[in-house]
């Protein structure tokens, strides 16, 4: 696989941690969680054209495979070698793939039965659960600022979505737990791509979380390939699923998360819900209104605050070294 200076390559542990490094690696969580707002969209064009949402999940699990297998093909026909990954570290990065995969299968059925609003609503629990597993790792609290911008984001989240409106009662239990379940799978989803490294490319470790997606999609949607789904019209949201279901997010997740704290990737990654309304109010016609519209806002000063600390402290950092230099 591509090494060195002619492929993406994997930032090495603990670079950019503080200051503009860290807001570089914040601003790739936060893109990666964008790529994720064009699938609530993706997903109901497919739905009004007839698929279901196994095949859905499927699709978006071998294309983004496919994806990633070109792009390393690429890099072989131009000489690069593969690095060997050995078989434990291989078992990580697929239960990577089988995690966000895992999350596409519950929220695609959450969605398919619960209003929009509460399947979004319930998703975006992910943001605060990420303050967890970084609790439980790390064994140390969060910082306050990363608990008040999680608290900033559900607020908003609950006006975005439109769920104020609606609430939550009356709806099948199962199906609720299904969208929290997509929260939960999401979040580690997030925080793991920060904690399992490799010593290979993107497009290597790519290949291999990716094949941990497609395996976890045959349990709902096995017989895939020779099902004949692709000559039904289903390409045009498989490649679009694939490239911006887990092509853009697992590169990005992989380069940015690991120079972040866990509790702040899952916060940056919170950029879906904006992204996910816009496109849909574009492709869908799906109006907003101005309490919605202050929800996208309050959500995006949610991120703001959680990025106040290390922009502090880049600055600080800038100072001591302006002081050395002048000494």
């Amino acid at each position: 696989m591509m090494t060195g200076t002619d492929t993406i390559k994997q930032q090495a542990p603990g670079a950019g941690a503080t200051g503009t490094g860290q807001a570089k690696a914040a601003l790739q969580v936060f893109a990666g969680g964008t790529c994720y707002g064009a699938m609530a969209t993706t997903y109901k064009l497919a739905y009004a054209a007839g698929f279901t949402s196994a095949q859905v999940v499927a699709s978006q699990a071998w294309f983004g495979c496919l994806f990633f297998v070109l792009a390393a093909l690429a890099g072989r026909a131009l000489g690069h070698h593969w690095q060997r990954v050995g078989w434990k570290l291989t078992l990580k990065l697929m239960g990577l793939g089988a995690l966000t995969c895992l999350t596409s299968i519950l929220y695609c059925y959450a969605i398919s039965v619960l209003p929009a609003p509460v399947a979004l609503t319930l998703l975006f629990q992910f943001t605060w659960l990420g303050l967890v597993w970084q609790t439980v790792m790390t064994r140390q609290p969060p910082r306050p600022l990363q608990v008040l911008s999680a608290l900033v984001i559900v607020f908003g989240t609950v006006l975005a979505s439109s769920v104020y409106k609606t609430g939550i009662a009356g709806y099948d239990p199962v199906t609720l737990l299904y969208a929290l379940g997509a929260a939960v799978s999401c979040s580690l989803f997030v925080t793991l791509s920060g904690r399992v490294k490799a010593p290979c490319s993107s497009e290597q470790r790519g290949v291999i979380v990716c094949m941990g997606s497609v395996v976890m999609s045959l349990t709902v949607c096995p017989d895939y390939v020779v099902s004949g789904v692709l000559a039904q019209g289903i390409l045009p949201f498989a490649v679009i699923a694939g490239f911006f279901g887990l092509l853009c997010p697992v590169l990005l997740f992989g380069v940015g998360s690991p120079h972040l704290p866990a509790g702040l990737s899952t916060v940056m990654a919170a950029a879906e819900l904006p992204a996910g309304l816009l496109i849909a109010m574009i492709v869908l016609g799906e109006p907003l209104g101005a309490v919605e519209w202050l929800g996208v806002a309050i959500i995006l000063t949610g991120v703001c605050l959680a990025q106040v600390p290390s922009l502090l402290g880049g600055r600080e950092a800038r100072r001591a070294a302006a002081g050395q230099a002048v000494s």
